[in-house]
């Protein structure tokens, strides 16, 4: 049971509201805060925290992280081993938090073993949800075969065509969308992703493509919508976008190239759109020194071009925005870089909400995460300065925040 602790004298911003209220004295006991009072609390053997009058919040969300991606190029990635992609997600993940990310979407390749081994504190990290493998047909963005690489076919045995590798796993026709969807949902995935088009790092996919049908995927969201959970969907083109939100996915990873008409028909289905920019300007920015295949720097360069004014055609349409990143390798140091490309379009307000109580929506941890209020876990960040003036403060690796806590326990604290 971790220490009663009283942040006292904080400027609290809820995760909604601008107004932020003064003079509050926060309690936290047992992994949640307890109470919020302008009086001073009744608490014994509390430990004390003068916040002094600086902002606190909730912590934040990262809705689109790939730990276990070590490096930018598959095939690497796949031969260092499993080891080196688990000590690269330890130091990602442990970076995250020093930022403020206090909870982490593992958006492909996360597992069971790396929850539990947050769970049970064999390191320092943040609260952690995570899909399993991504669902992907063959040739979609998941498969990484290059195209000289033979096909794979069933032999004697169910399992002998199926194609793996560390963050995906290849299945066609609905029986195969079922069935994995299921196995991955079994080994306590929170959410499925598929992959709805063409992306950037595969080979043989063109990015405009649409993937998987209508009812692969209408297949897929109902196992998920029994299972009480729901489905993203990696997706740059606007078709991609429509048809995989009328089909039923939740969230729409990415939608770079998205147009009005698609973006006003989001809103009114009220899904959520993950963008991540940072990516993207990255590897435009660093794709060829980093070994980056010539076929995908340009479909990178492609998707960057409307990348920044497709916020505007989310925001304009009241599209539900969240925050992501989807840094690969050693590119995870950029993960704050998004609120200054963010600012960009929307203000410092719409950001902190997407980095806080819109993402907790999304991923249907409203009211647990994302907020300050009674009853929600105690995953909170105390800020020097007023980020609601200037979201810049949350682009410097967490220099800016005298407290980091979480599930009431205080991982960094400067205020003594």
């Amino acid at each position: 049971m971790s220490q009663t602790l009283v942040f006292k004298n904080a400027r609290v911003f809820d995760g909604v509201n601008g107004d932020c209220a003064e003079g509050i004295n926060v309690v936290v006991a047992d992994g949640l805060i307890q109470e919020l009072t302008t009086t001073a609390p009744k608490v014994a053997d509390a430990r004390v925290v003068d916040v002094a009058g600086r902002t606190l919040m909730p912590g934040m969300i990262d809705c689109h992280v790939h730990p276990f991606a070590s490096d930018s190029v598959v095939q690497k990635m796949e031969g260092w081993g499993e080891a080196y992609r688990t000590a690269h997600a330890v130091r990602m993940l442990q970076f995250a938090l020093q930022c403020g990310f206090t909870a982490v979407r593992d958006i492909g390749g996360g597992s069971f073993s790396m929850a539990k081994a947050l769970a049970d504190k064999l390191f320092e990290g943040p609260r952690y949800f995570y899909s399993g493998k991504i669902l992907t047909m063959t040739g979609g963005h998941g498969d990484f075969r290059q195209v000289e690489e033979a096909p794979r076919y069933r032999a004697l045995c169910a399992c002998a065509g199926t194609v793996f590798n560390c963050c995906a796993v290849v299945a066609d026709g609905v029986d195969e969308c079922i069935k994995m969807t299921r196995e991955e949902l079994r080994q306590g995935a929170h959410f499925i992703k598929i992959m709805g088009s063409g992306g950037v790092i595969s080979p043989t996919d063109p990015i405009w493509m649409n993937q998987y049908r209508e009812d692969e995927i209408r297949a897929i969201v109902n196992e998920c919508t029994e299972r009480r959970t729901y489905v993203a969907a990696h997706c740059h083109p606007a078709a991609a976008v429509r048809r995989c939100v009328e089909f039923g996915v939740r969230s729409i990873e990415h939608a770079t190239l998205i147009d009005d008409e698609t973006a006003k028909f989001v809103a009114q289905r009220g899904a959520y759109i993950v963008p991540t920019l940072i990516i993207v300007e990255q590897l435009v920015q660093m794709g060829r020194s980093i070994g980056f295949a010539p076929q995908s720097q340009e479909k990178a360069d492609h998707a960057w071009m409307s990348a920044v004014s497709g916020l505007d055609k989310m925001r304009n349409a009241g599209v539900k925005v969240c925050f992501g990143t989807d840094l690969l390798g050693e590119l995870y140091r950029q993960q704050c870089r998004e609120f200054a490309l963010r600012k960009q379009v929307f203000s410092p307000l719409e950001i902190l909400r997407q980095a806080t109580s819109v993402s907790a929506e999304m991923m249907m941890q409203e009211g647990r995460l994302g907020c300050v209020r009674a009853g929600a876990h105690a995953d909170l960040l105390v800020v020097d300065g007023d980020p609601l003036k200037d979201i810049s403060l949350l682009e410097a690796n967490g220099e800016n925040l005298s407290v980091i806590c979480r599930a009431g326990e205080l991982v960094k604290n400067r205020l003594g």
